[in-house]
């Protein structure tokens, strides 16, 4: 009887620590759109299997179950015949923990628990917009760097001749964005560097930025460095405007170059000036008017702009139009002679009403004259009669 209990109290403490081993939980990294394969520890090989599968992931409101008796869900995951769970294309949505709880045909119980995390590596990052060259002692822009299509977010990093560049508030600064794709849910990142030179100093530095994963053990991705020159600035010399044709005269339809000459170093950037307003044109050294019309016309300046100057404006220069009327233009001589025109046909018009009216009045004046006289005839006719009968009754 003592051997009985002693070998059911073993029995007992073999299985109720069976029922309480388990599997400690895991991390597990999946790339984006790989499937992804989970064992569920404990379970058979082979059905049939008392098993089931626990997830809570961004694609559930709360715990999920899945078993081998259920259908796939929605394409997303399901269990094989093994007891292991399938996600056939990983995707943001499925980071989260997953639970399996398996019992085999002793009945021992075993779980099995993972913190599944999804990661996509971007391509290599990119400094775009590089400068050229880079002035001392003012903020000079040496680029933007650019990384896409990455997840988790990660982070940029700027060095200056292989070693890390940090802002400081003073000769170094970095402005950085973060966007996110409203689709795909992968992180674009823009760091832009801005640095200082000191007067004294390398020539030709060396800037790279890398991109960095937000996973453990990876490795930092590159971009290809730039090695700008540091310019000594050369002061602004006199800002000339050279015109061709010379004299800034165009017959109707030709065109016009303007050449802007700013010695400097580096080179400024040139705007121009049409009639003291500045013309709304990317920054150039050359203006072309080609095929130049009335509204051409006027005086042209151009302004040079240098960071570690002030800005200087060119002597102005007239172009003008052959044949054009104080600089009007042809459209100008042409409204003044159609206004002459019709005033003059005006006044035309005018006088032949005048005249005809007048006309008019003076064979009306006439008409009553004619009347009268003819009266006064007819009177003195009428008289003479008389006259002329007594007479002949009084003779011999």
């Amino acid at each position: 009887m003592a051997a009985r209990a002693a070998a059911g109290t073993w029995v007992l403490v073999l299985s109720l620590w069976g029922a309480a081993a388990a599997v400690g939980g895991q991390n597990v990294t999946a790339r984006i759109g790989k499937p992804l394969v989970l064992n569920c520890k404990g379970a058979p090989k082979k059905p049939p299997q008392q098993l089931e599968w626990k997830l809570n992931t961004g694609r559930t409101e709360a715990w999920k179950v899945l078993s081998p008796q259920g259908g796939p869900w929605d394409s997303v995951a399901r269990v094989l015949p093994n007891g292991s769970l399938l996600l056939p294309a990983v995707g943001i949505q499925d980071e989260g923990t997953f639970r399996c709880r398996a019992r085999n045909r002793h009945g021992k119980e075993t779980k099995s628990t993972y913190r599944v995390g999804v990661y996509q590596i971007p391509g290599k990052p990119e400094i775009v917009d590089p400068a050229s060259g880079l002035i001392p002692g003012v903020p000079n822009k040496v680029g933007t760097c650019v990384s896409e299509g990455g997840y988790p977010a990660g982070t940029l990093s700027w060095h200056l001749d292989g070693k890390p560049l940090e802002p400081d508030g003073k000769g170094v600064a970095v402005q950085e964005q973060t966007r996110r794709h409203p689709e795909t849910g992968l992180f674009t990142l823009q760091s832009e560097l801005t640095v200082t030179p000191a007067r004294v100093g390398a020539t030709r530095p060396t800037f790279s930025c890398s991109f960095s994963p937000g996973l453990p053990r990876s490795k930092a991705l590159h971009a290809a460095p730039i090695q700008p020159s540091v310019w000594e600035p050369v002061p602004l010399g006199n800002v000339q405007l050279v015109v061709e044709p010379a004299g800034g005269t165009v017959a109707p339809g030709g065109s016009v170059t303007l050449t802007c000459e700013a010695p400097a170093q580096p080179t400024p950037e040139i705007h121009w000036v049409k009639d003291g307003a500045r013309l709304s044109l990317p920054p150039s050294p050359v203006l072309l008017l080609p095929e130049v019309r009335p509204q051409d016309q006027g005086t042209y300046s151009c302004v040079a702009m240098h960071p570690s100057h002030e800005p200087q404006e060119s002597p102005a220069v007239s172009i003008s139009i052959v044949g054009s009327v104080g600089g009007s233009g042809l459209g100008t001589l042409a409204l003044a002679l159609g206004t002459l025109a019709g005033l003059g046909i005006a006044a035309l018009l005018t006088g032949v009403i005048v005249w005809r009216r007048r006309q008019h009045q003076g064979k009306e004046r006439k008409v009553p004259e004619s009347q009268e006289e003819q009266e006064e005839r007819a009177g003195l006719n009428q008289s003479e009669v008389p006259e002329t009968a007594g007479s002949s009754t009084g003779g011999p």
